[in-house]
């Protein structure tokens, strides 16, 4: 019995998106796979927008959610402390901080998504410093609640807010944003010690290690560095946004691995839950923990569900070097693929690192029908981008070879016919 999709239309708001690209009714999905009620199956290369980097239903992670339900475990505590909360935390603690030389971090419980993390970090350093200005940067996309909107560049996504201004923030140019030949770091340097720049003293700096919604545009190790001792100098602090390019995304746990930066939050949301399920908290460092109990809060902040899941996701993959290993292997696999794609391309080029890439093909109008093409073949693609340009990968970090090798054939032959009826268009 085939779903009547009408009822989309019929009930769900104008708001919805990706089911606009990939028209189909899904009822199915294991792996790097996606199945829908037609039988049809689907390699995923958008893995839930990165918030399934271990693909779907991981079976270690679903026996343990199936077990924690069927022996009545907690479902929902507010802030309460449980057994699994408590689980989650050590695990965290042991595999993820205390490895990492982040032994002094606290970990803040938001609401279920990125935006509430992001929002809390926000506010944390207001409250902090006593200053209202954060300097974001161009490209940004940190959340759609309003605070984090207002850190968002993307105009189309600021229009949603229905006002004509976002205010309390300063955007500065990102890594990269005017050429290769600019350097941006030097211009945000002159603008923040000119006394008549216009810039009021920033309470922090907030910046995607890698931006994902922006275009995949990454940071260098010498711009994050530099960004971060410019903070110290003007005693504003560091919000590392790390939630689309965290989990191992970015080929280590966090994007920020290996640089010279203690910041002073990070956002984690995405795969935190290593499931799918909505689990979302901020890094403090523990120096500015200054929070009143309550004082920041939320019905929803802590999923007992996705500290089951999480704790699994912890221990299953990060106890070693050894996942990490393997998904940087399949980053060197996936840049060569989408170097064949890029050829393909007069003046394309590729973006990101680890797995998180893309090639910027120079125009959303093609990127948007080498995407189509790719659905109608049987592979889940979107794009991002300022004009939607670049079209992205964020295939599951635990997508076998051979199906990271049939999604990148299926993306190199749709953007050899979108190529051809485009030069064709064009004469």
């Amino acid at each position: 019995m085939s779903t009547d999709k009408q009822i989309f239309a019929r009930r769900e708001s104008e708001a919805r998106s990706y089911c606009r690209d990939f028209d189909t009714v899904f009822t199915k999905a294991v792996g790097s796979e996606m199945t829908d009620e037609a039988g049809t199956t689907y390699i995923d290369f958008l893995a839930g927008c990165s918030s399934l980097n271990y693909g779907h239903n991981d079976p270690d992670m679903k026996e343990a959610l199936i077990g924690h339900l069927q022996g009545d475990g907690i479902a929902h505590g507010l802030d309460m402390y449980t057994a699994e909360k408590a689980k989650w935390l050590e695990a965290y603690e042991d595999i993820i901080l205390k490895p990492r030389g982040m032994d002094d971090y606290k970990i803040m419980m938001t609401g279920p998504t990125g935006t509430n993390a992001v929002e809390a970090a926000m506010k944390l350093a207001r409250k902090i410093t006593g200053r209202r200005n954060i300097v974001s940067f161009t490209n940004a996309f940190h959340g759609m609640t309003m605070g984090a909107l207002s850190l968002t560049g993307n105009a189309g996504k600021r229009g949603g807010a229905g006002c004509g201004s976002l205010c309390g923030v300063t955007h500065l140019p990102y890594d990269g944003a005017f050429g290769d030949d600019v350097d941006t770091l030097g211009i945000i340097e002159k603008m923040l010690s000119n006394t008549s720049s216009g810039i009021d003293k920033p309470a922090a700096f907030i910046f995607e290690p890698i931006q994902g919604e922006g275009g995949l545009n990454a940071a260098s190790q010498e711009w994050i560095e530099g960004i971060a001792h410019l903070a110290r100098e003007h005693g504003a602090m560091i919000i590392v946004d790390d939630i689309q390019s965290g989990c191992g995304r970015s080929g280590t746990y966090f994007a920020f691995e290996g640089m010279d930066i203690q910041p002073d939050f990070v956002t984690q949301a995405k795969s935190l839950s290593g499931f799918g399920l909505p689990f979302a908290c901020l890094l403090i460092k523990g120096e500015h923990d200054i929070w009143k109990p309550a004082e920041h809060n939320g019905t929803f902040r802590g999923n007992t569900h996705a500290f089951v899941t999480g704790r699994v996701t912890l221990e299953k993959f990060w106890k070693d070097d050894t996942f990490q290993t393997k998904v940087q292997e399949k980053a060197v696999q996936l840049t060569a693929g989408l170097q064949a794609v890029a050829d393909e391309i007069p003046g394309a080029k590729l973006k990101g690192r680890g797995m998180m890439q893309g090639v910027d093909v120079g125009s959303g109008e093609l990127a948007e029908d080498i995407c189509h093409r790719c659905f109608e073949k049987g592979l889940i693609i979107e794009t991002s981008g300022a004009d939607d340009e670049v079209v992205k990968v964020l295939v599951a970090l635990t997508v076998s070879p051979e199906n990271l090798r049939k999604g990148l054939d299926i993306l190199l032959e749709a953007t050899r016919e979108a190529t051809k009826n485009h030069k064709i268009a064009a004469e």
